[in-house]
């Protein structure tokens, strides 16, 4: 365990790779909360792009709906539109029986670990509450609200009108939700992955990120096992 502080210069208690990931439904705030814990804990944030080793972004947002989902297309599919994804972010690709499915989960668990194993963080997405499920140090968060209070948020947040709003959370809410059953057979929406499931919508973004960093803080001070 280390003491560090904060950006407001508050001591903040945490393992030297102590670990926040952060699941958040369309509207809930998870892009604008993330960096500000990340921010309040002195930690880096990471986003929900894979990065290769060199730290750039590999060229795509994998967390996203492939055609044959938004097509509703059979299993089949799926896997062809994720290795169309193996060939953008650059994944080698050994033959006709290559896994497209599990090539893509172990580049986004690598993604996860490495920030795990290294600096720690503020991990938004990469289904990181279930790659890093049971490792001290890691403190998981859900943050979701009702729909409309979502979507008032996200018409706030991103400055576009309620129709284009209301487009983007039916896409956006089903890709993650997408990405994280498709890769590793668990619904992000299960309460059971997180330490904290949080209704993001009825508080000022601020106290959001308060509640959340002084929930990570005592998680990590009374070095809690999963």
């Amino acid at each position: 365990m280390s003491t560090t502080s904060d950006s407001s210069g508050t001591s903040v208690n945490r393992s030297a790779t102590g670990v926040v990931t952060v699941s958040a439904t369309y509207g809930a705030g998870g892009s604008v909360i993330a960096p500000k814990l990340a921010e309040r804990l002195a930690l880096p944030f990471f986003d929900r792009l894979i990065h290769d080793t060199d730290g750039q972004a590999a060229g795509a947002i994998v967390e996203s709906l492939t055609q044959a989902e938004r097509n509703q297309s059979p299993p089949a599919g799926i896997l062809a539109s994720l290795a169309n994804l193996t060939s953008v972010l650059g994944l080698p690709v050994s033959g006709a029986d290559s896994d497209p499915r599990r090539q893509l989960r172990r580049q986004v668990e690598d993604s996860v670990n490495q920030i795990m194993a290294t600096s720690g963080g503020v991990i938004l997405g990469r289904a990181a509450a279930v790659v890093l499920a049971g490792k001290p140090g890691a403190f998981h968060v859900r943050l979701t609200g009702a729909t409309e209070r979502c979507l008032a948020r996200a018409m706030a947040i991103e400055a576009v009108p309620e129709a284009e709003a209301r487009a983007r959370q039916a896409d956006t809410d089903k890709a993650w939700s997408k990405f994280v059953i498709r890769l590793f057979d668990k619904d992000p929406a299960d309460a059971g992955l997180y330490h904290l499931v949080l209704d993001a919508t009825v508080f000022p973004i601020d106290t959001v990120v308060e509640i959340v960093a002084t929930a990570a803080t005592a998680y990590w001070s009374r070095a809690v096992q999963p």
